[in-house]
């Protein structure tokens, strides 16, 4: 008798749903004390969130954790907070607790709708985390999700970092997300539901193809699938766990170098001082790694690829002494190594801009010296 709920031959789906969230948790989740530590299933009332909350409500039932919930109304839809209120409850009937309802304010000025929600999505979590000292927040994102991003972080022209996809676990505003169906298809997280009796609420918006997402998951997969054959999910989820490794190994290795280039360069207050030499010695993949995290240490944004290419330039020694303005309000100066010294000098990070050219700036450019002598 094949698994009906709680009674049958358990589903080999549910088997393996099960032990993806214990290793998850027992992997990224540090010790908590004397009792199990309190995990919050974030849960939609969807396939993938639903079945990650029955699987984690086994552990919760065995003891072995301590299993509660979040659900999070966005307010985009009409009888949002009915929809959330029969998800709360239905997780209250699996064994989860505690189990919160976070309404949110989705703010639509920047970043698109998507990017909007889960601003606003995370930012609820963390409230309910805090409130609750939860160790961790369990998320349903499934392998077809991971090809998702790895496509459109290849629609982006995006690097390393982006190609990886989702991780499986991160820190975010201090809270801890795991993600452990990253390797289960949707169609598993569907057929879990369907094993524990469990009958998922559809988003509507996951048909809107006016979202980027929804069109790569309903348009251009589908399509990758017909031409290539099936398992391009199955592969693009393969490559991204490929990727992972190489991008985290790659981001400890420039923030060494940045922590090399800083300790080797004068300290100035509100700054953030590289050294040249430390910097043009190294490998570009590290560099120009390092010198995105040195513009987002002096308080700016990450910079797009164009603008870091051409920061790159300048701190190879091309062009006048600065500054190069980056996203985010930041100017980055060169500077000549302080009277008697040798050296190449340093690379200087600042925000907000400052009035004017320093007096230890190199000399600008011939060609820089003719049009400021033009225009004044």
């Amino acid at each position: 008798m094949t698994q009906f709920a709680r009674r049958g031959r358990l589903s080999p789906d549910v088997a393996a749903g099960r032990r993806r969230v214990l290793d998850s948790v027992r992997r990224d989740v540090g010790p908590t004390g004397s009792e199990p530590p309190l995990v919050l299933v974030a849960c939609s009332g969807g396939p993938d969130s639903l079945a990650l909350a029955a699987v984690a409500a086994h552990w919760g039932r065995r003891g072995t954790l301590r299993v509660g919930g979040v659900v999070v109304d966005h307010g985009l839809q009409p009888g949002s907070a009915e929809v959330a209120r029969r998800t709360a409850h239905g997780l209250e009937e699996l064994g989860l607790a505690p189990v919160a309802v976070t309404a949110v304010e989705v703010r639509r000025e920047a970043g698109g709708p998507e990017m909007a929600a889960r601003d606003a999505r995370y930012a609820g979590i963390s409230r309910v985390v805090e409130r609750t000292g939860a160790a961790a927040v369990l998320l349903g994102h499934t392998l077809d999700d991971q090809a998702e991003s790895v496509l459109l972080g290849l629609a982006r022209g995006s690097g390393t970092r982006s190609l990886a996809g989702m991780p499986p676990a991160r820190e975010l505003d201090g809270v801890t997300y795991l993600r452990p169906f990253l390797d289960l298809s949707r169609e598993q997280t569907l057929r879990i539901c369907a094993a524990e009796q469990l009958e998922p609420w559809h988003d509507p918006t996951n048909a809107d193809t006016t979202l980027m997402r929804s069109r790569v998951r309903h348009r251009v997969l589908p399509v990758l699938e017909a031409e290539l054959g099936p398992g391009v999910a199955r592969a693009l989820a393969r490559s991204a766990a490929i990727l992972g490794p190489d991008a985290d190994y790659l981001d400890d290795a420039a923030q060494e170098l940045l922590c090399r280039a800083r300790g080797a360069a004068p300290e100035r207050s509100g700054a953030v001082v590289l050294d040249l030499e430390t910097l043009r010695a190294a490998h570009p993949a590290l560099r120009r790694r390092a010198l995105s995290a040195a513009v987002v240490a002096a308080g700016g944004e990450t910079p797009a690829h164009e603008r870091l290419g051409a920061l790159d330039a300048f701190a190879s020694g091309h062009g006048a002494a600065g500054p190069v303005q980056m996203a985010g309000r930041v100017s980055v100066w060169r500077r000549r190594p302080p009277a008697g010294t040798r050296g190449t000098g340093h690379l200087e990070l600042v925000r907000p801009c400052p009035a004017g050219p320093e007096r230890d700036a190199e000399r600008p450019s011939v060609s820089a010296s003719h049009e400021e002598r033009r225009e004044g």
